[in-house]
């Protein structure tokens, strides 16, 4: 291995006036003129070193800034919020998982990292309503997954083969992302060439036939420029549920730490895999009872669908970007990206046979007669859909530490363009099959899962048709009043404009069009008070804003006029607000860093279904809230010790208002009172490490939800769990290091994603070898 060349440092960089840059966009252009201006009215002093880059220059560091994620737990920077920051000078909590947490459990499935992130809890699939919510206001369907900040399309699958780390903010979080983010945003940060050569391949090997190799490879081309690829090849059985996934992620980076720096990078991932869409479940009590707890029954590994089955995505994504810095201080960062992303499904739901005259005579399931091995499970209901969306995104960020009025000021401000051009079908799954297929195909037994059977594809395609563009434009200061004192004040601009065609599925013709048109004002307001260089206390005040065109489409299902759908298509945009008080330290000589925050999260105009026949919107008459702790700790408590702790506390939440003729009646899916469904009290993740001697260390970690109801179903209740994880990694030389791995150890079966009628269990247990090695 070669040692690395030091950046330059921004500070170095010769004093010049300002040469605007060809390649930069016009509106980037003018953006930085006029906010060059404000800023240039009182310079920074060339004394003043509290506003350098310090914090991401790599002089004297053994290792660049973009590999020191693999060797720690403690998150040093952010640009969550659009600049270069540190986590204490944002006023909301933050959970980072840095790349050697997801090396050290296994997760490269990105659903697997959102599993150990406290506070999300999952929808299973039904019609397209698949889900991951966070302090149970939804995350997936809202939009609020990003890369590099920039919004990403829904329901897709993601892998952690490209990902220095994994950054959630919770909370409201609209005057930085726009639309969505009513629980909060999660953030994916791709791996970002260095100057240094260093390339690690790892291979992994696991039951269920899992075999998975991913390289990383980055060469330095000049004292300036760079090369990295990542690329993985994984291909597993798992009893059934195949998961095979190829990636590539190719990066070029040049003139970094300079003036000018630009970027080039491409990225792909291709997944084809056969999913357990759901397990049928067993409950406790008797119908009508006000809690019924769910009982999985079934071993999780096993897979009861079809041999056809499959769920098949792709994506590939070109970015480039620029970065000028016009001083020490001062940069505009602006990227030009475009997406294409696939999604394939179709899924078979199976249940439980009960006393059917041609499938199952005369048999009955149920706790006092659970299941055997000749068990018959019904297998006569299916799940297709189709989404493929292209979506453009052009994003200028301007960031910029001057002193004004005897006050120091970090400003940041800038502006997004996105248009996404998407085609749906969320509902086609062919059918049921006929009385005259085997029963072989229409049913199958506990004893023999897996066996084989497949169904023809017949289905032909037709899709309703959804375009979005909008642009957002935001400001935000943070302002050192005192030595110990800074305010935070921002404000965005959205406007959003949809349309959208619904077609019928068999014929093809158009059922309805229509349009939206919305003019959104996000703020934020904070105050930070740092008594001391290692802790921070802070509260903060943030609204969004939940569009009728979050996703992909206004409303699932027929938008004929006068449907439900339509009206929720045709209704303005939902507001939700989030407070928040809390603390972040620096400990054991800033080692480690751990927060601290108390919060209450309120979606105050939520929609309503109408109970007048002839209204054409839904009412924006209800209101919920969740109100709780969070604890973030991470980092190295001695040299030898290091740890990571999430937890999530949520002793109030509630449905406070909605529709009384629609939602109190008895019988009613959700009452006002009620706790909103997937919101559980608490929910954690732990991981510590341990080096027992100079070449072995040893890991061990839980993950752990408590109770909580699927949405739509207030009398059933999924139990609490907890999963154990185990790790145990011996480094052979200086540059190779066998691992390990063992998730879930205690093969614990639990109901991980919840629908009304079913639930998809968590994983069986998994063991995986893995030899990693650096040259």
């Amino acid at each position: 291995m070669t040692s690395p060349e030091h950046h330059a440092h921004p500070s170095a960089l010769p004093p010049s006036p300002l040469r605007p840059t060809a390649v930069l966009p016009l509106g980037a252009l003018l953006l930085a003129g006029s906010l060059q201006a404000i800023a240039q009215t009182a310079p920074t002093p060339a004394n003043d070193t509290a506003g350098t880059l310090g914090t991401v220059t790599v002089t004297d560091q053994k290792e660049p800034v973009e590999i020191r994620s693999k060797s720690t737990l403690k998150p040093e920077t952010t640009r969550l919020g659009k600049g270069e920051q540190s986590l204490r000078d944002i006023p909301q909590n933050v959970t980072v998982m840095t790349e050697q947490l997801l090396n050290d459990r296994n997760l490269d499935d990105f659903r697997d990292v959102l599993r150990t992130t406290a506070g999300v809890t999952f929808q299973a699939g039904e019609t397209g309503e698949e889900d991951v919510r966070l302090r149970g206001f939804s995350l997936g369907q809202a939009g609020d997954i990003f890369r590099d900040g920039m919004r990403e399309a829904q329901l897709i699958t993601r892998d952690t083969f490209a990902t220095e780390r994994v950054e959630v903010l919770k909370g409201s979080a609209s005057m930085l992302f726009g639309k969505g983010s009513t629980g909060g945003v999660v953030n994916q940060v791709t791996k970002q060439p260095f100057l240094m050569d260093r390339y690690e391949v790892e291979a992994t090997i696991g039951n269920g036939n899992h075999r998975r190799v991913q390289a990383d490879l980055n060469k330095q081309l000049g004292p300036s420029s760079a090369i990295r690829l990542n690329a993985m090849v994984q291909d597993a059985d798992n009893w059934g549920a195949k998961d095979d996934r190829k990636g590539l992620a190719a990066s070029w980076r040049t003139g970094i730490g300079e003036r000018d720096e630009f970027q080039v990078d491409l990225y792909h991932l291709k997944t084809e895999q056969r999913p357990i869409y759901n397990h049928p479940w067993l409950l406790t009590g008797n119908t009508g009872d006000p809690k019924r707890m769910i009982v999985p029954v079934l071993p999780a590994k096993n897979f009861y669908g079809l041999a056809s089955d499959y769920t098949n995505s792709e994506q590939t994504v070109l970015t480039l970007s620029h970065t000028h810095r016009f001083g020490p201080n001062e940069e505009l960062r602006t990227t030009l990206r475009h997406g294409r992303y696939e999604r394939d499904l179709w899924a078979t739901v199976t249940s439980f046979c009960q006393n059917n005259a041609t499938l199952c005579p005369g048999q009955t399931v149920s706790l006092a007669n659970p299941p055997g091995p000749n068990t018959i499970l019904s297998r006569n209901n299916f799940k297709g859909r189709r989404g493929i969306s292209d979506i453009t995104q052009l994003q200028s960020d301007y960031s910029n530490k001057f002193e004004l009025g005897g006050m120091k000021h970090h400003l940041t401000a800038g502006i997004d363009i996105t248009d996404e051009d998407a085609r749906r079908n969320q509902n086609n799954g062919g059918g049921a099959l006929p009385n005259t297929a085997p029963l072989s195909v229409r049913t199958t037994r506990v004893g023999t899962p897996n066996d084989g059977a497949s169904r023809d594809d017949t289905r032909t395609w037709v899709y309703n048709t959804f375009n979005a563009k909008s642009v957002g434009v935001y400001a935000q200061d943070v302002v050192q009043i005192a030595p110990q004192w800074k305010l935070v004040g921002g404000l965005r601009f959205d406007r959003f404009e949809a349309d959208y065609i619904n077609r019928d599925t068999t014929t093809g013709n158009v059922i309805a069009t229509g349009s939206r048109r919305d003019n959104l004002w996000s703020p934020r307001v904070g105050a930070i008070w740092e008594p001391d260089a290692t802790s921070s206390y802070y509260v903060s005040y943030g609204q969004s804003y939940n569009t009728s065109g979050d996703t992909y489409q206004f409303a699932l299902g027929n938008l004929a006029p006068g449907s439900s759908n339509a009206k929720v298509a045709n209704t303005p945009p939902e507001k939700s607000r989030n407070i928040e008080i809390g603390g972040k330290w620096e400990l054991f000589d800033k080692r480690a860093l751990v927060g601290v925050a108390l919060f209450r999260s309120e979606k105050y105009n939520e929609r309503n279904t109408d109970p007048d026949s002839a209204a054409t919107q839904a009412l924006l008459s209800g209101k919920r809230h969740a109100t709780g702790l969070e604890i973030n700790a991470a980092g190295r408590i001695t040299p030898k010790w290091e740890v990571f702790y999430n937890h999530t506390w949520i002793p109030s939440a509630k449905i406070d208002k909605c529709n009384a003729a629609t939602c109190n009646p008895a019988g009613s899916a959700q009452r006002e009172g009620d706790r909103p469904g997937l919101t559980p009290k608490h929910s954690l993740s732990a991981w510590t490490t341990y080096r027992i001697a100079p070449q072995w260390r040893v890991g061990l970690g839980f993950t752990h939800r408590g109770e909580q109801s699927p949405e739509g179903n207030r009398t059933v209740v999924a139990p609490s769990f907890t999963v154990w994880d185990g790790m145990i990694e011996y480094t052979v030389d200086e540059k190779t290091t066998v691992k390990l791995n063992v998730t879930n150890l205690t093969d614990k079966t639990y109901a991980d994603a919840l629908y009304r009628g079913f639930y998809a269990p968590g994983a069986p247990r998994r063991v995986y070898l893995s030899l990693k090695t650096v040259f």
